[in-house]
């Protein structure tokens, strides 16, 4: 697979998470009565995305199957989120945050791994990773914030895995083997 292809995926699925974190920034009463569904069908997007191309790539891939774990603990989430509607409105701050955790980490050792390859801007990704885990743990942390704080959280923790991903585009091409 080119690693044109990844990128676009990556940044089509980067700039759809940051403008989905933005809509939920600016419209909390849209956000929160439609939060469950959108970000079910947003998180399954990107671990689609994710084994797509692990799948199309993993041969020309540093560390493809950190995007497959990635992939498969997205699609997951995404299930039990599309699945169980109102329990996902009670604990968004939590799933929330173990999908920034899960992503975050499998990010900070995939960095590891590309450093280990010689992978120049791996440090972006280490970086990416920590933060994404660290705001992932903060949202455990106070989950009963009110509706509008969810709301707010939510849009926050989107345009960070938004961020992520276009990351990933951008350095795509330092991922592949020559």
């Amino acid at each position: 697979m080119k690693h044109t292809v990844s990128r676009v995926l990556w940044a089509i699925i980067g700039i759809l998470l940051i403008i989905a974190g933005c809509i939920c920034l600016g419209n909390p009463d849209i956000a929160l009565s439609t939060i469950s569904v959108f970000l079910g069908v947003v998180v399954l997007l990107s671990g689609i995305v994710d084994i797509v191309i692990f799948a199309k790539g993993n041969r020309f891939l540093f560390g493809a199957g950190w995007f497959l774990v990635d992939g498969i603990l997205s699609i997951i989430l995404s299930l039990f989120i599309l699945l169980n509607q109102v329990f996902t409105a009670l604990t968004l701050p939590f799933i929330l945050g173990m999908w920034l955790i899960f992503s975050g980490l499998s990010r900070f050792v995939h960095s590891f791994e590309l450093r280990n390859f010689g992978v120049r801007g791996w440090c972006w990704m280490t970086a990416t990773g920590l933060l994404m885990t660290v705001v992932g743990f903060i949202s455990f942390m106070n989950p009963v914030a009110g509706i509008i704080a969810v709301t707010t959280l939510c849009g926050i923790l989107l345009v960070f895995q938004g961020i992520g991903f276009i990351i990933n585009a951008l350095f795509s091409g330092r991922f592949m083997r020559p």
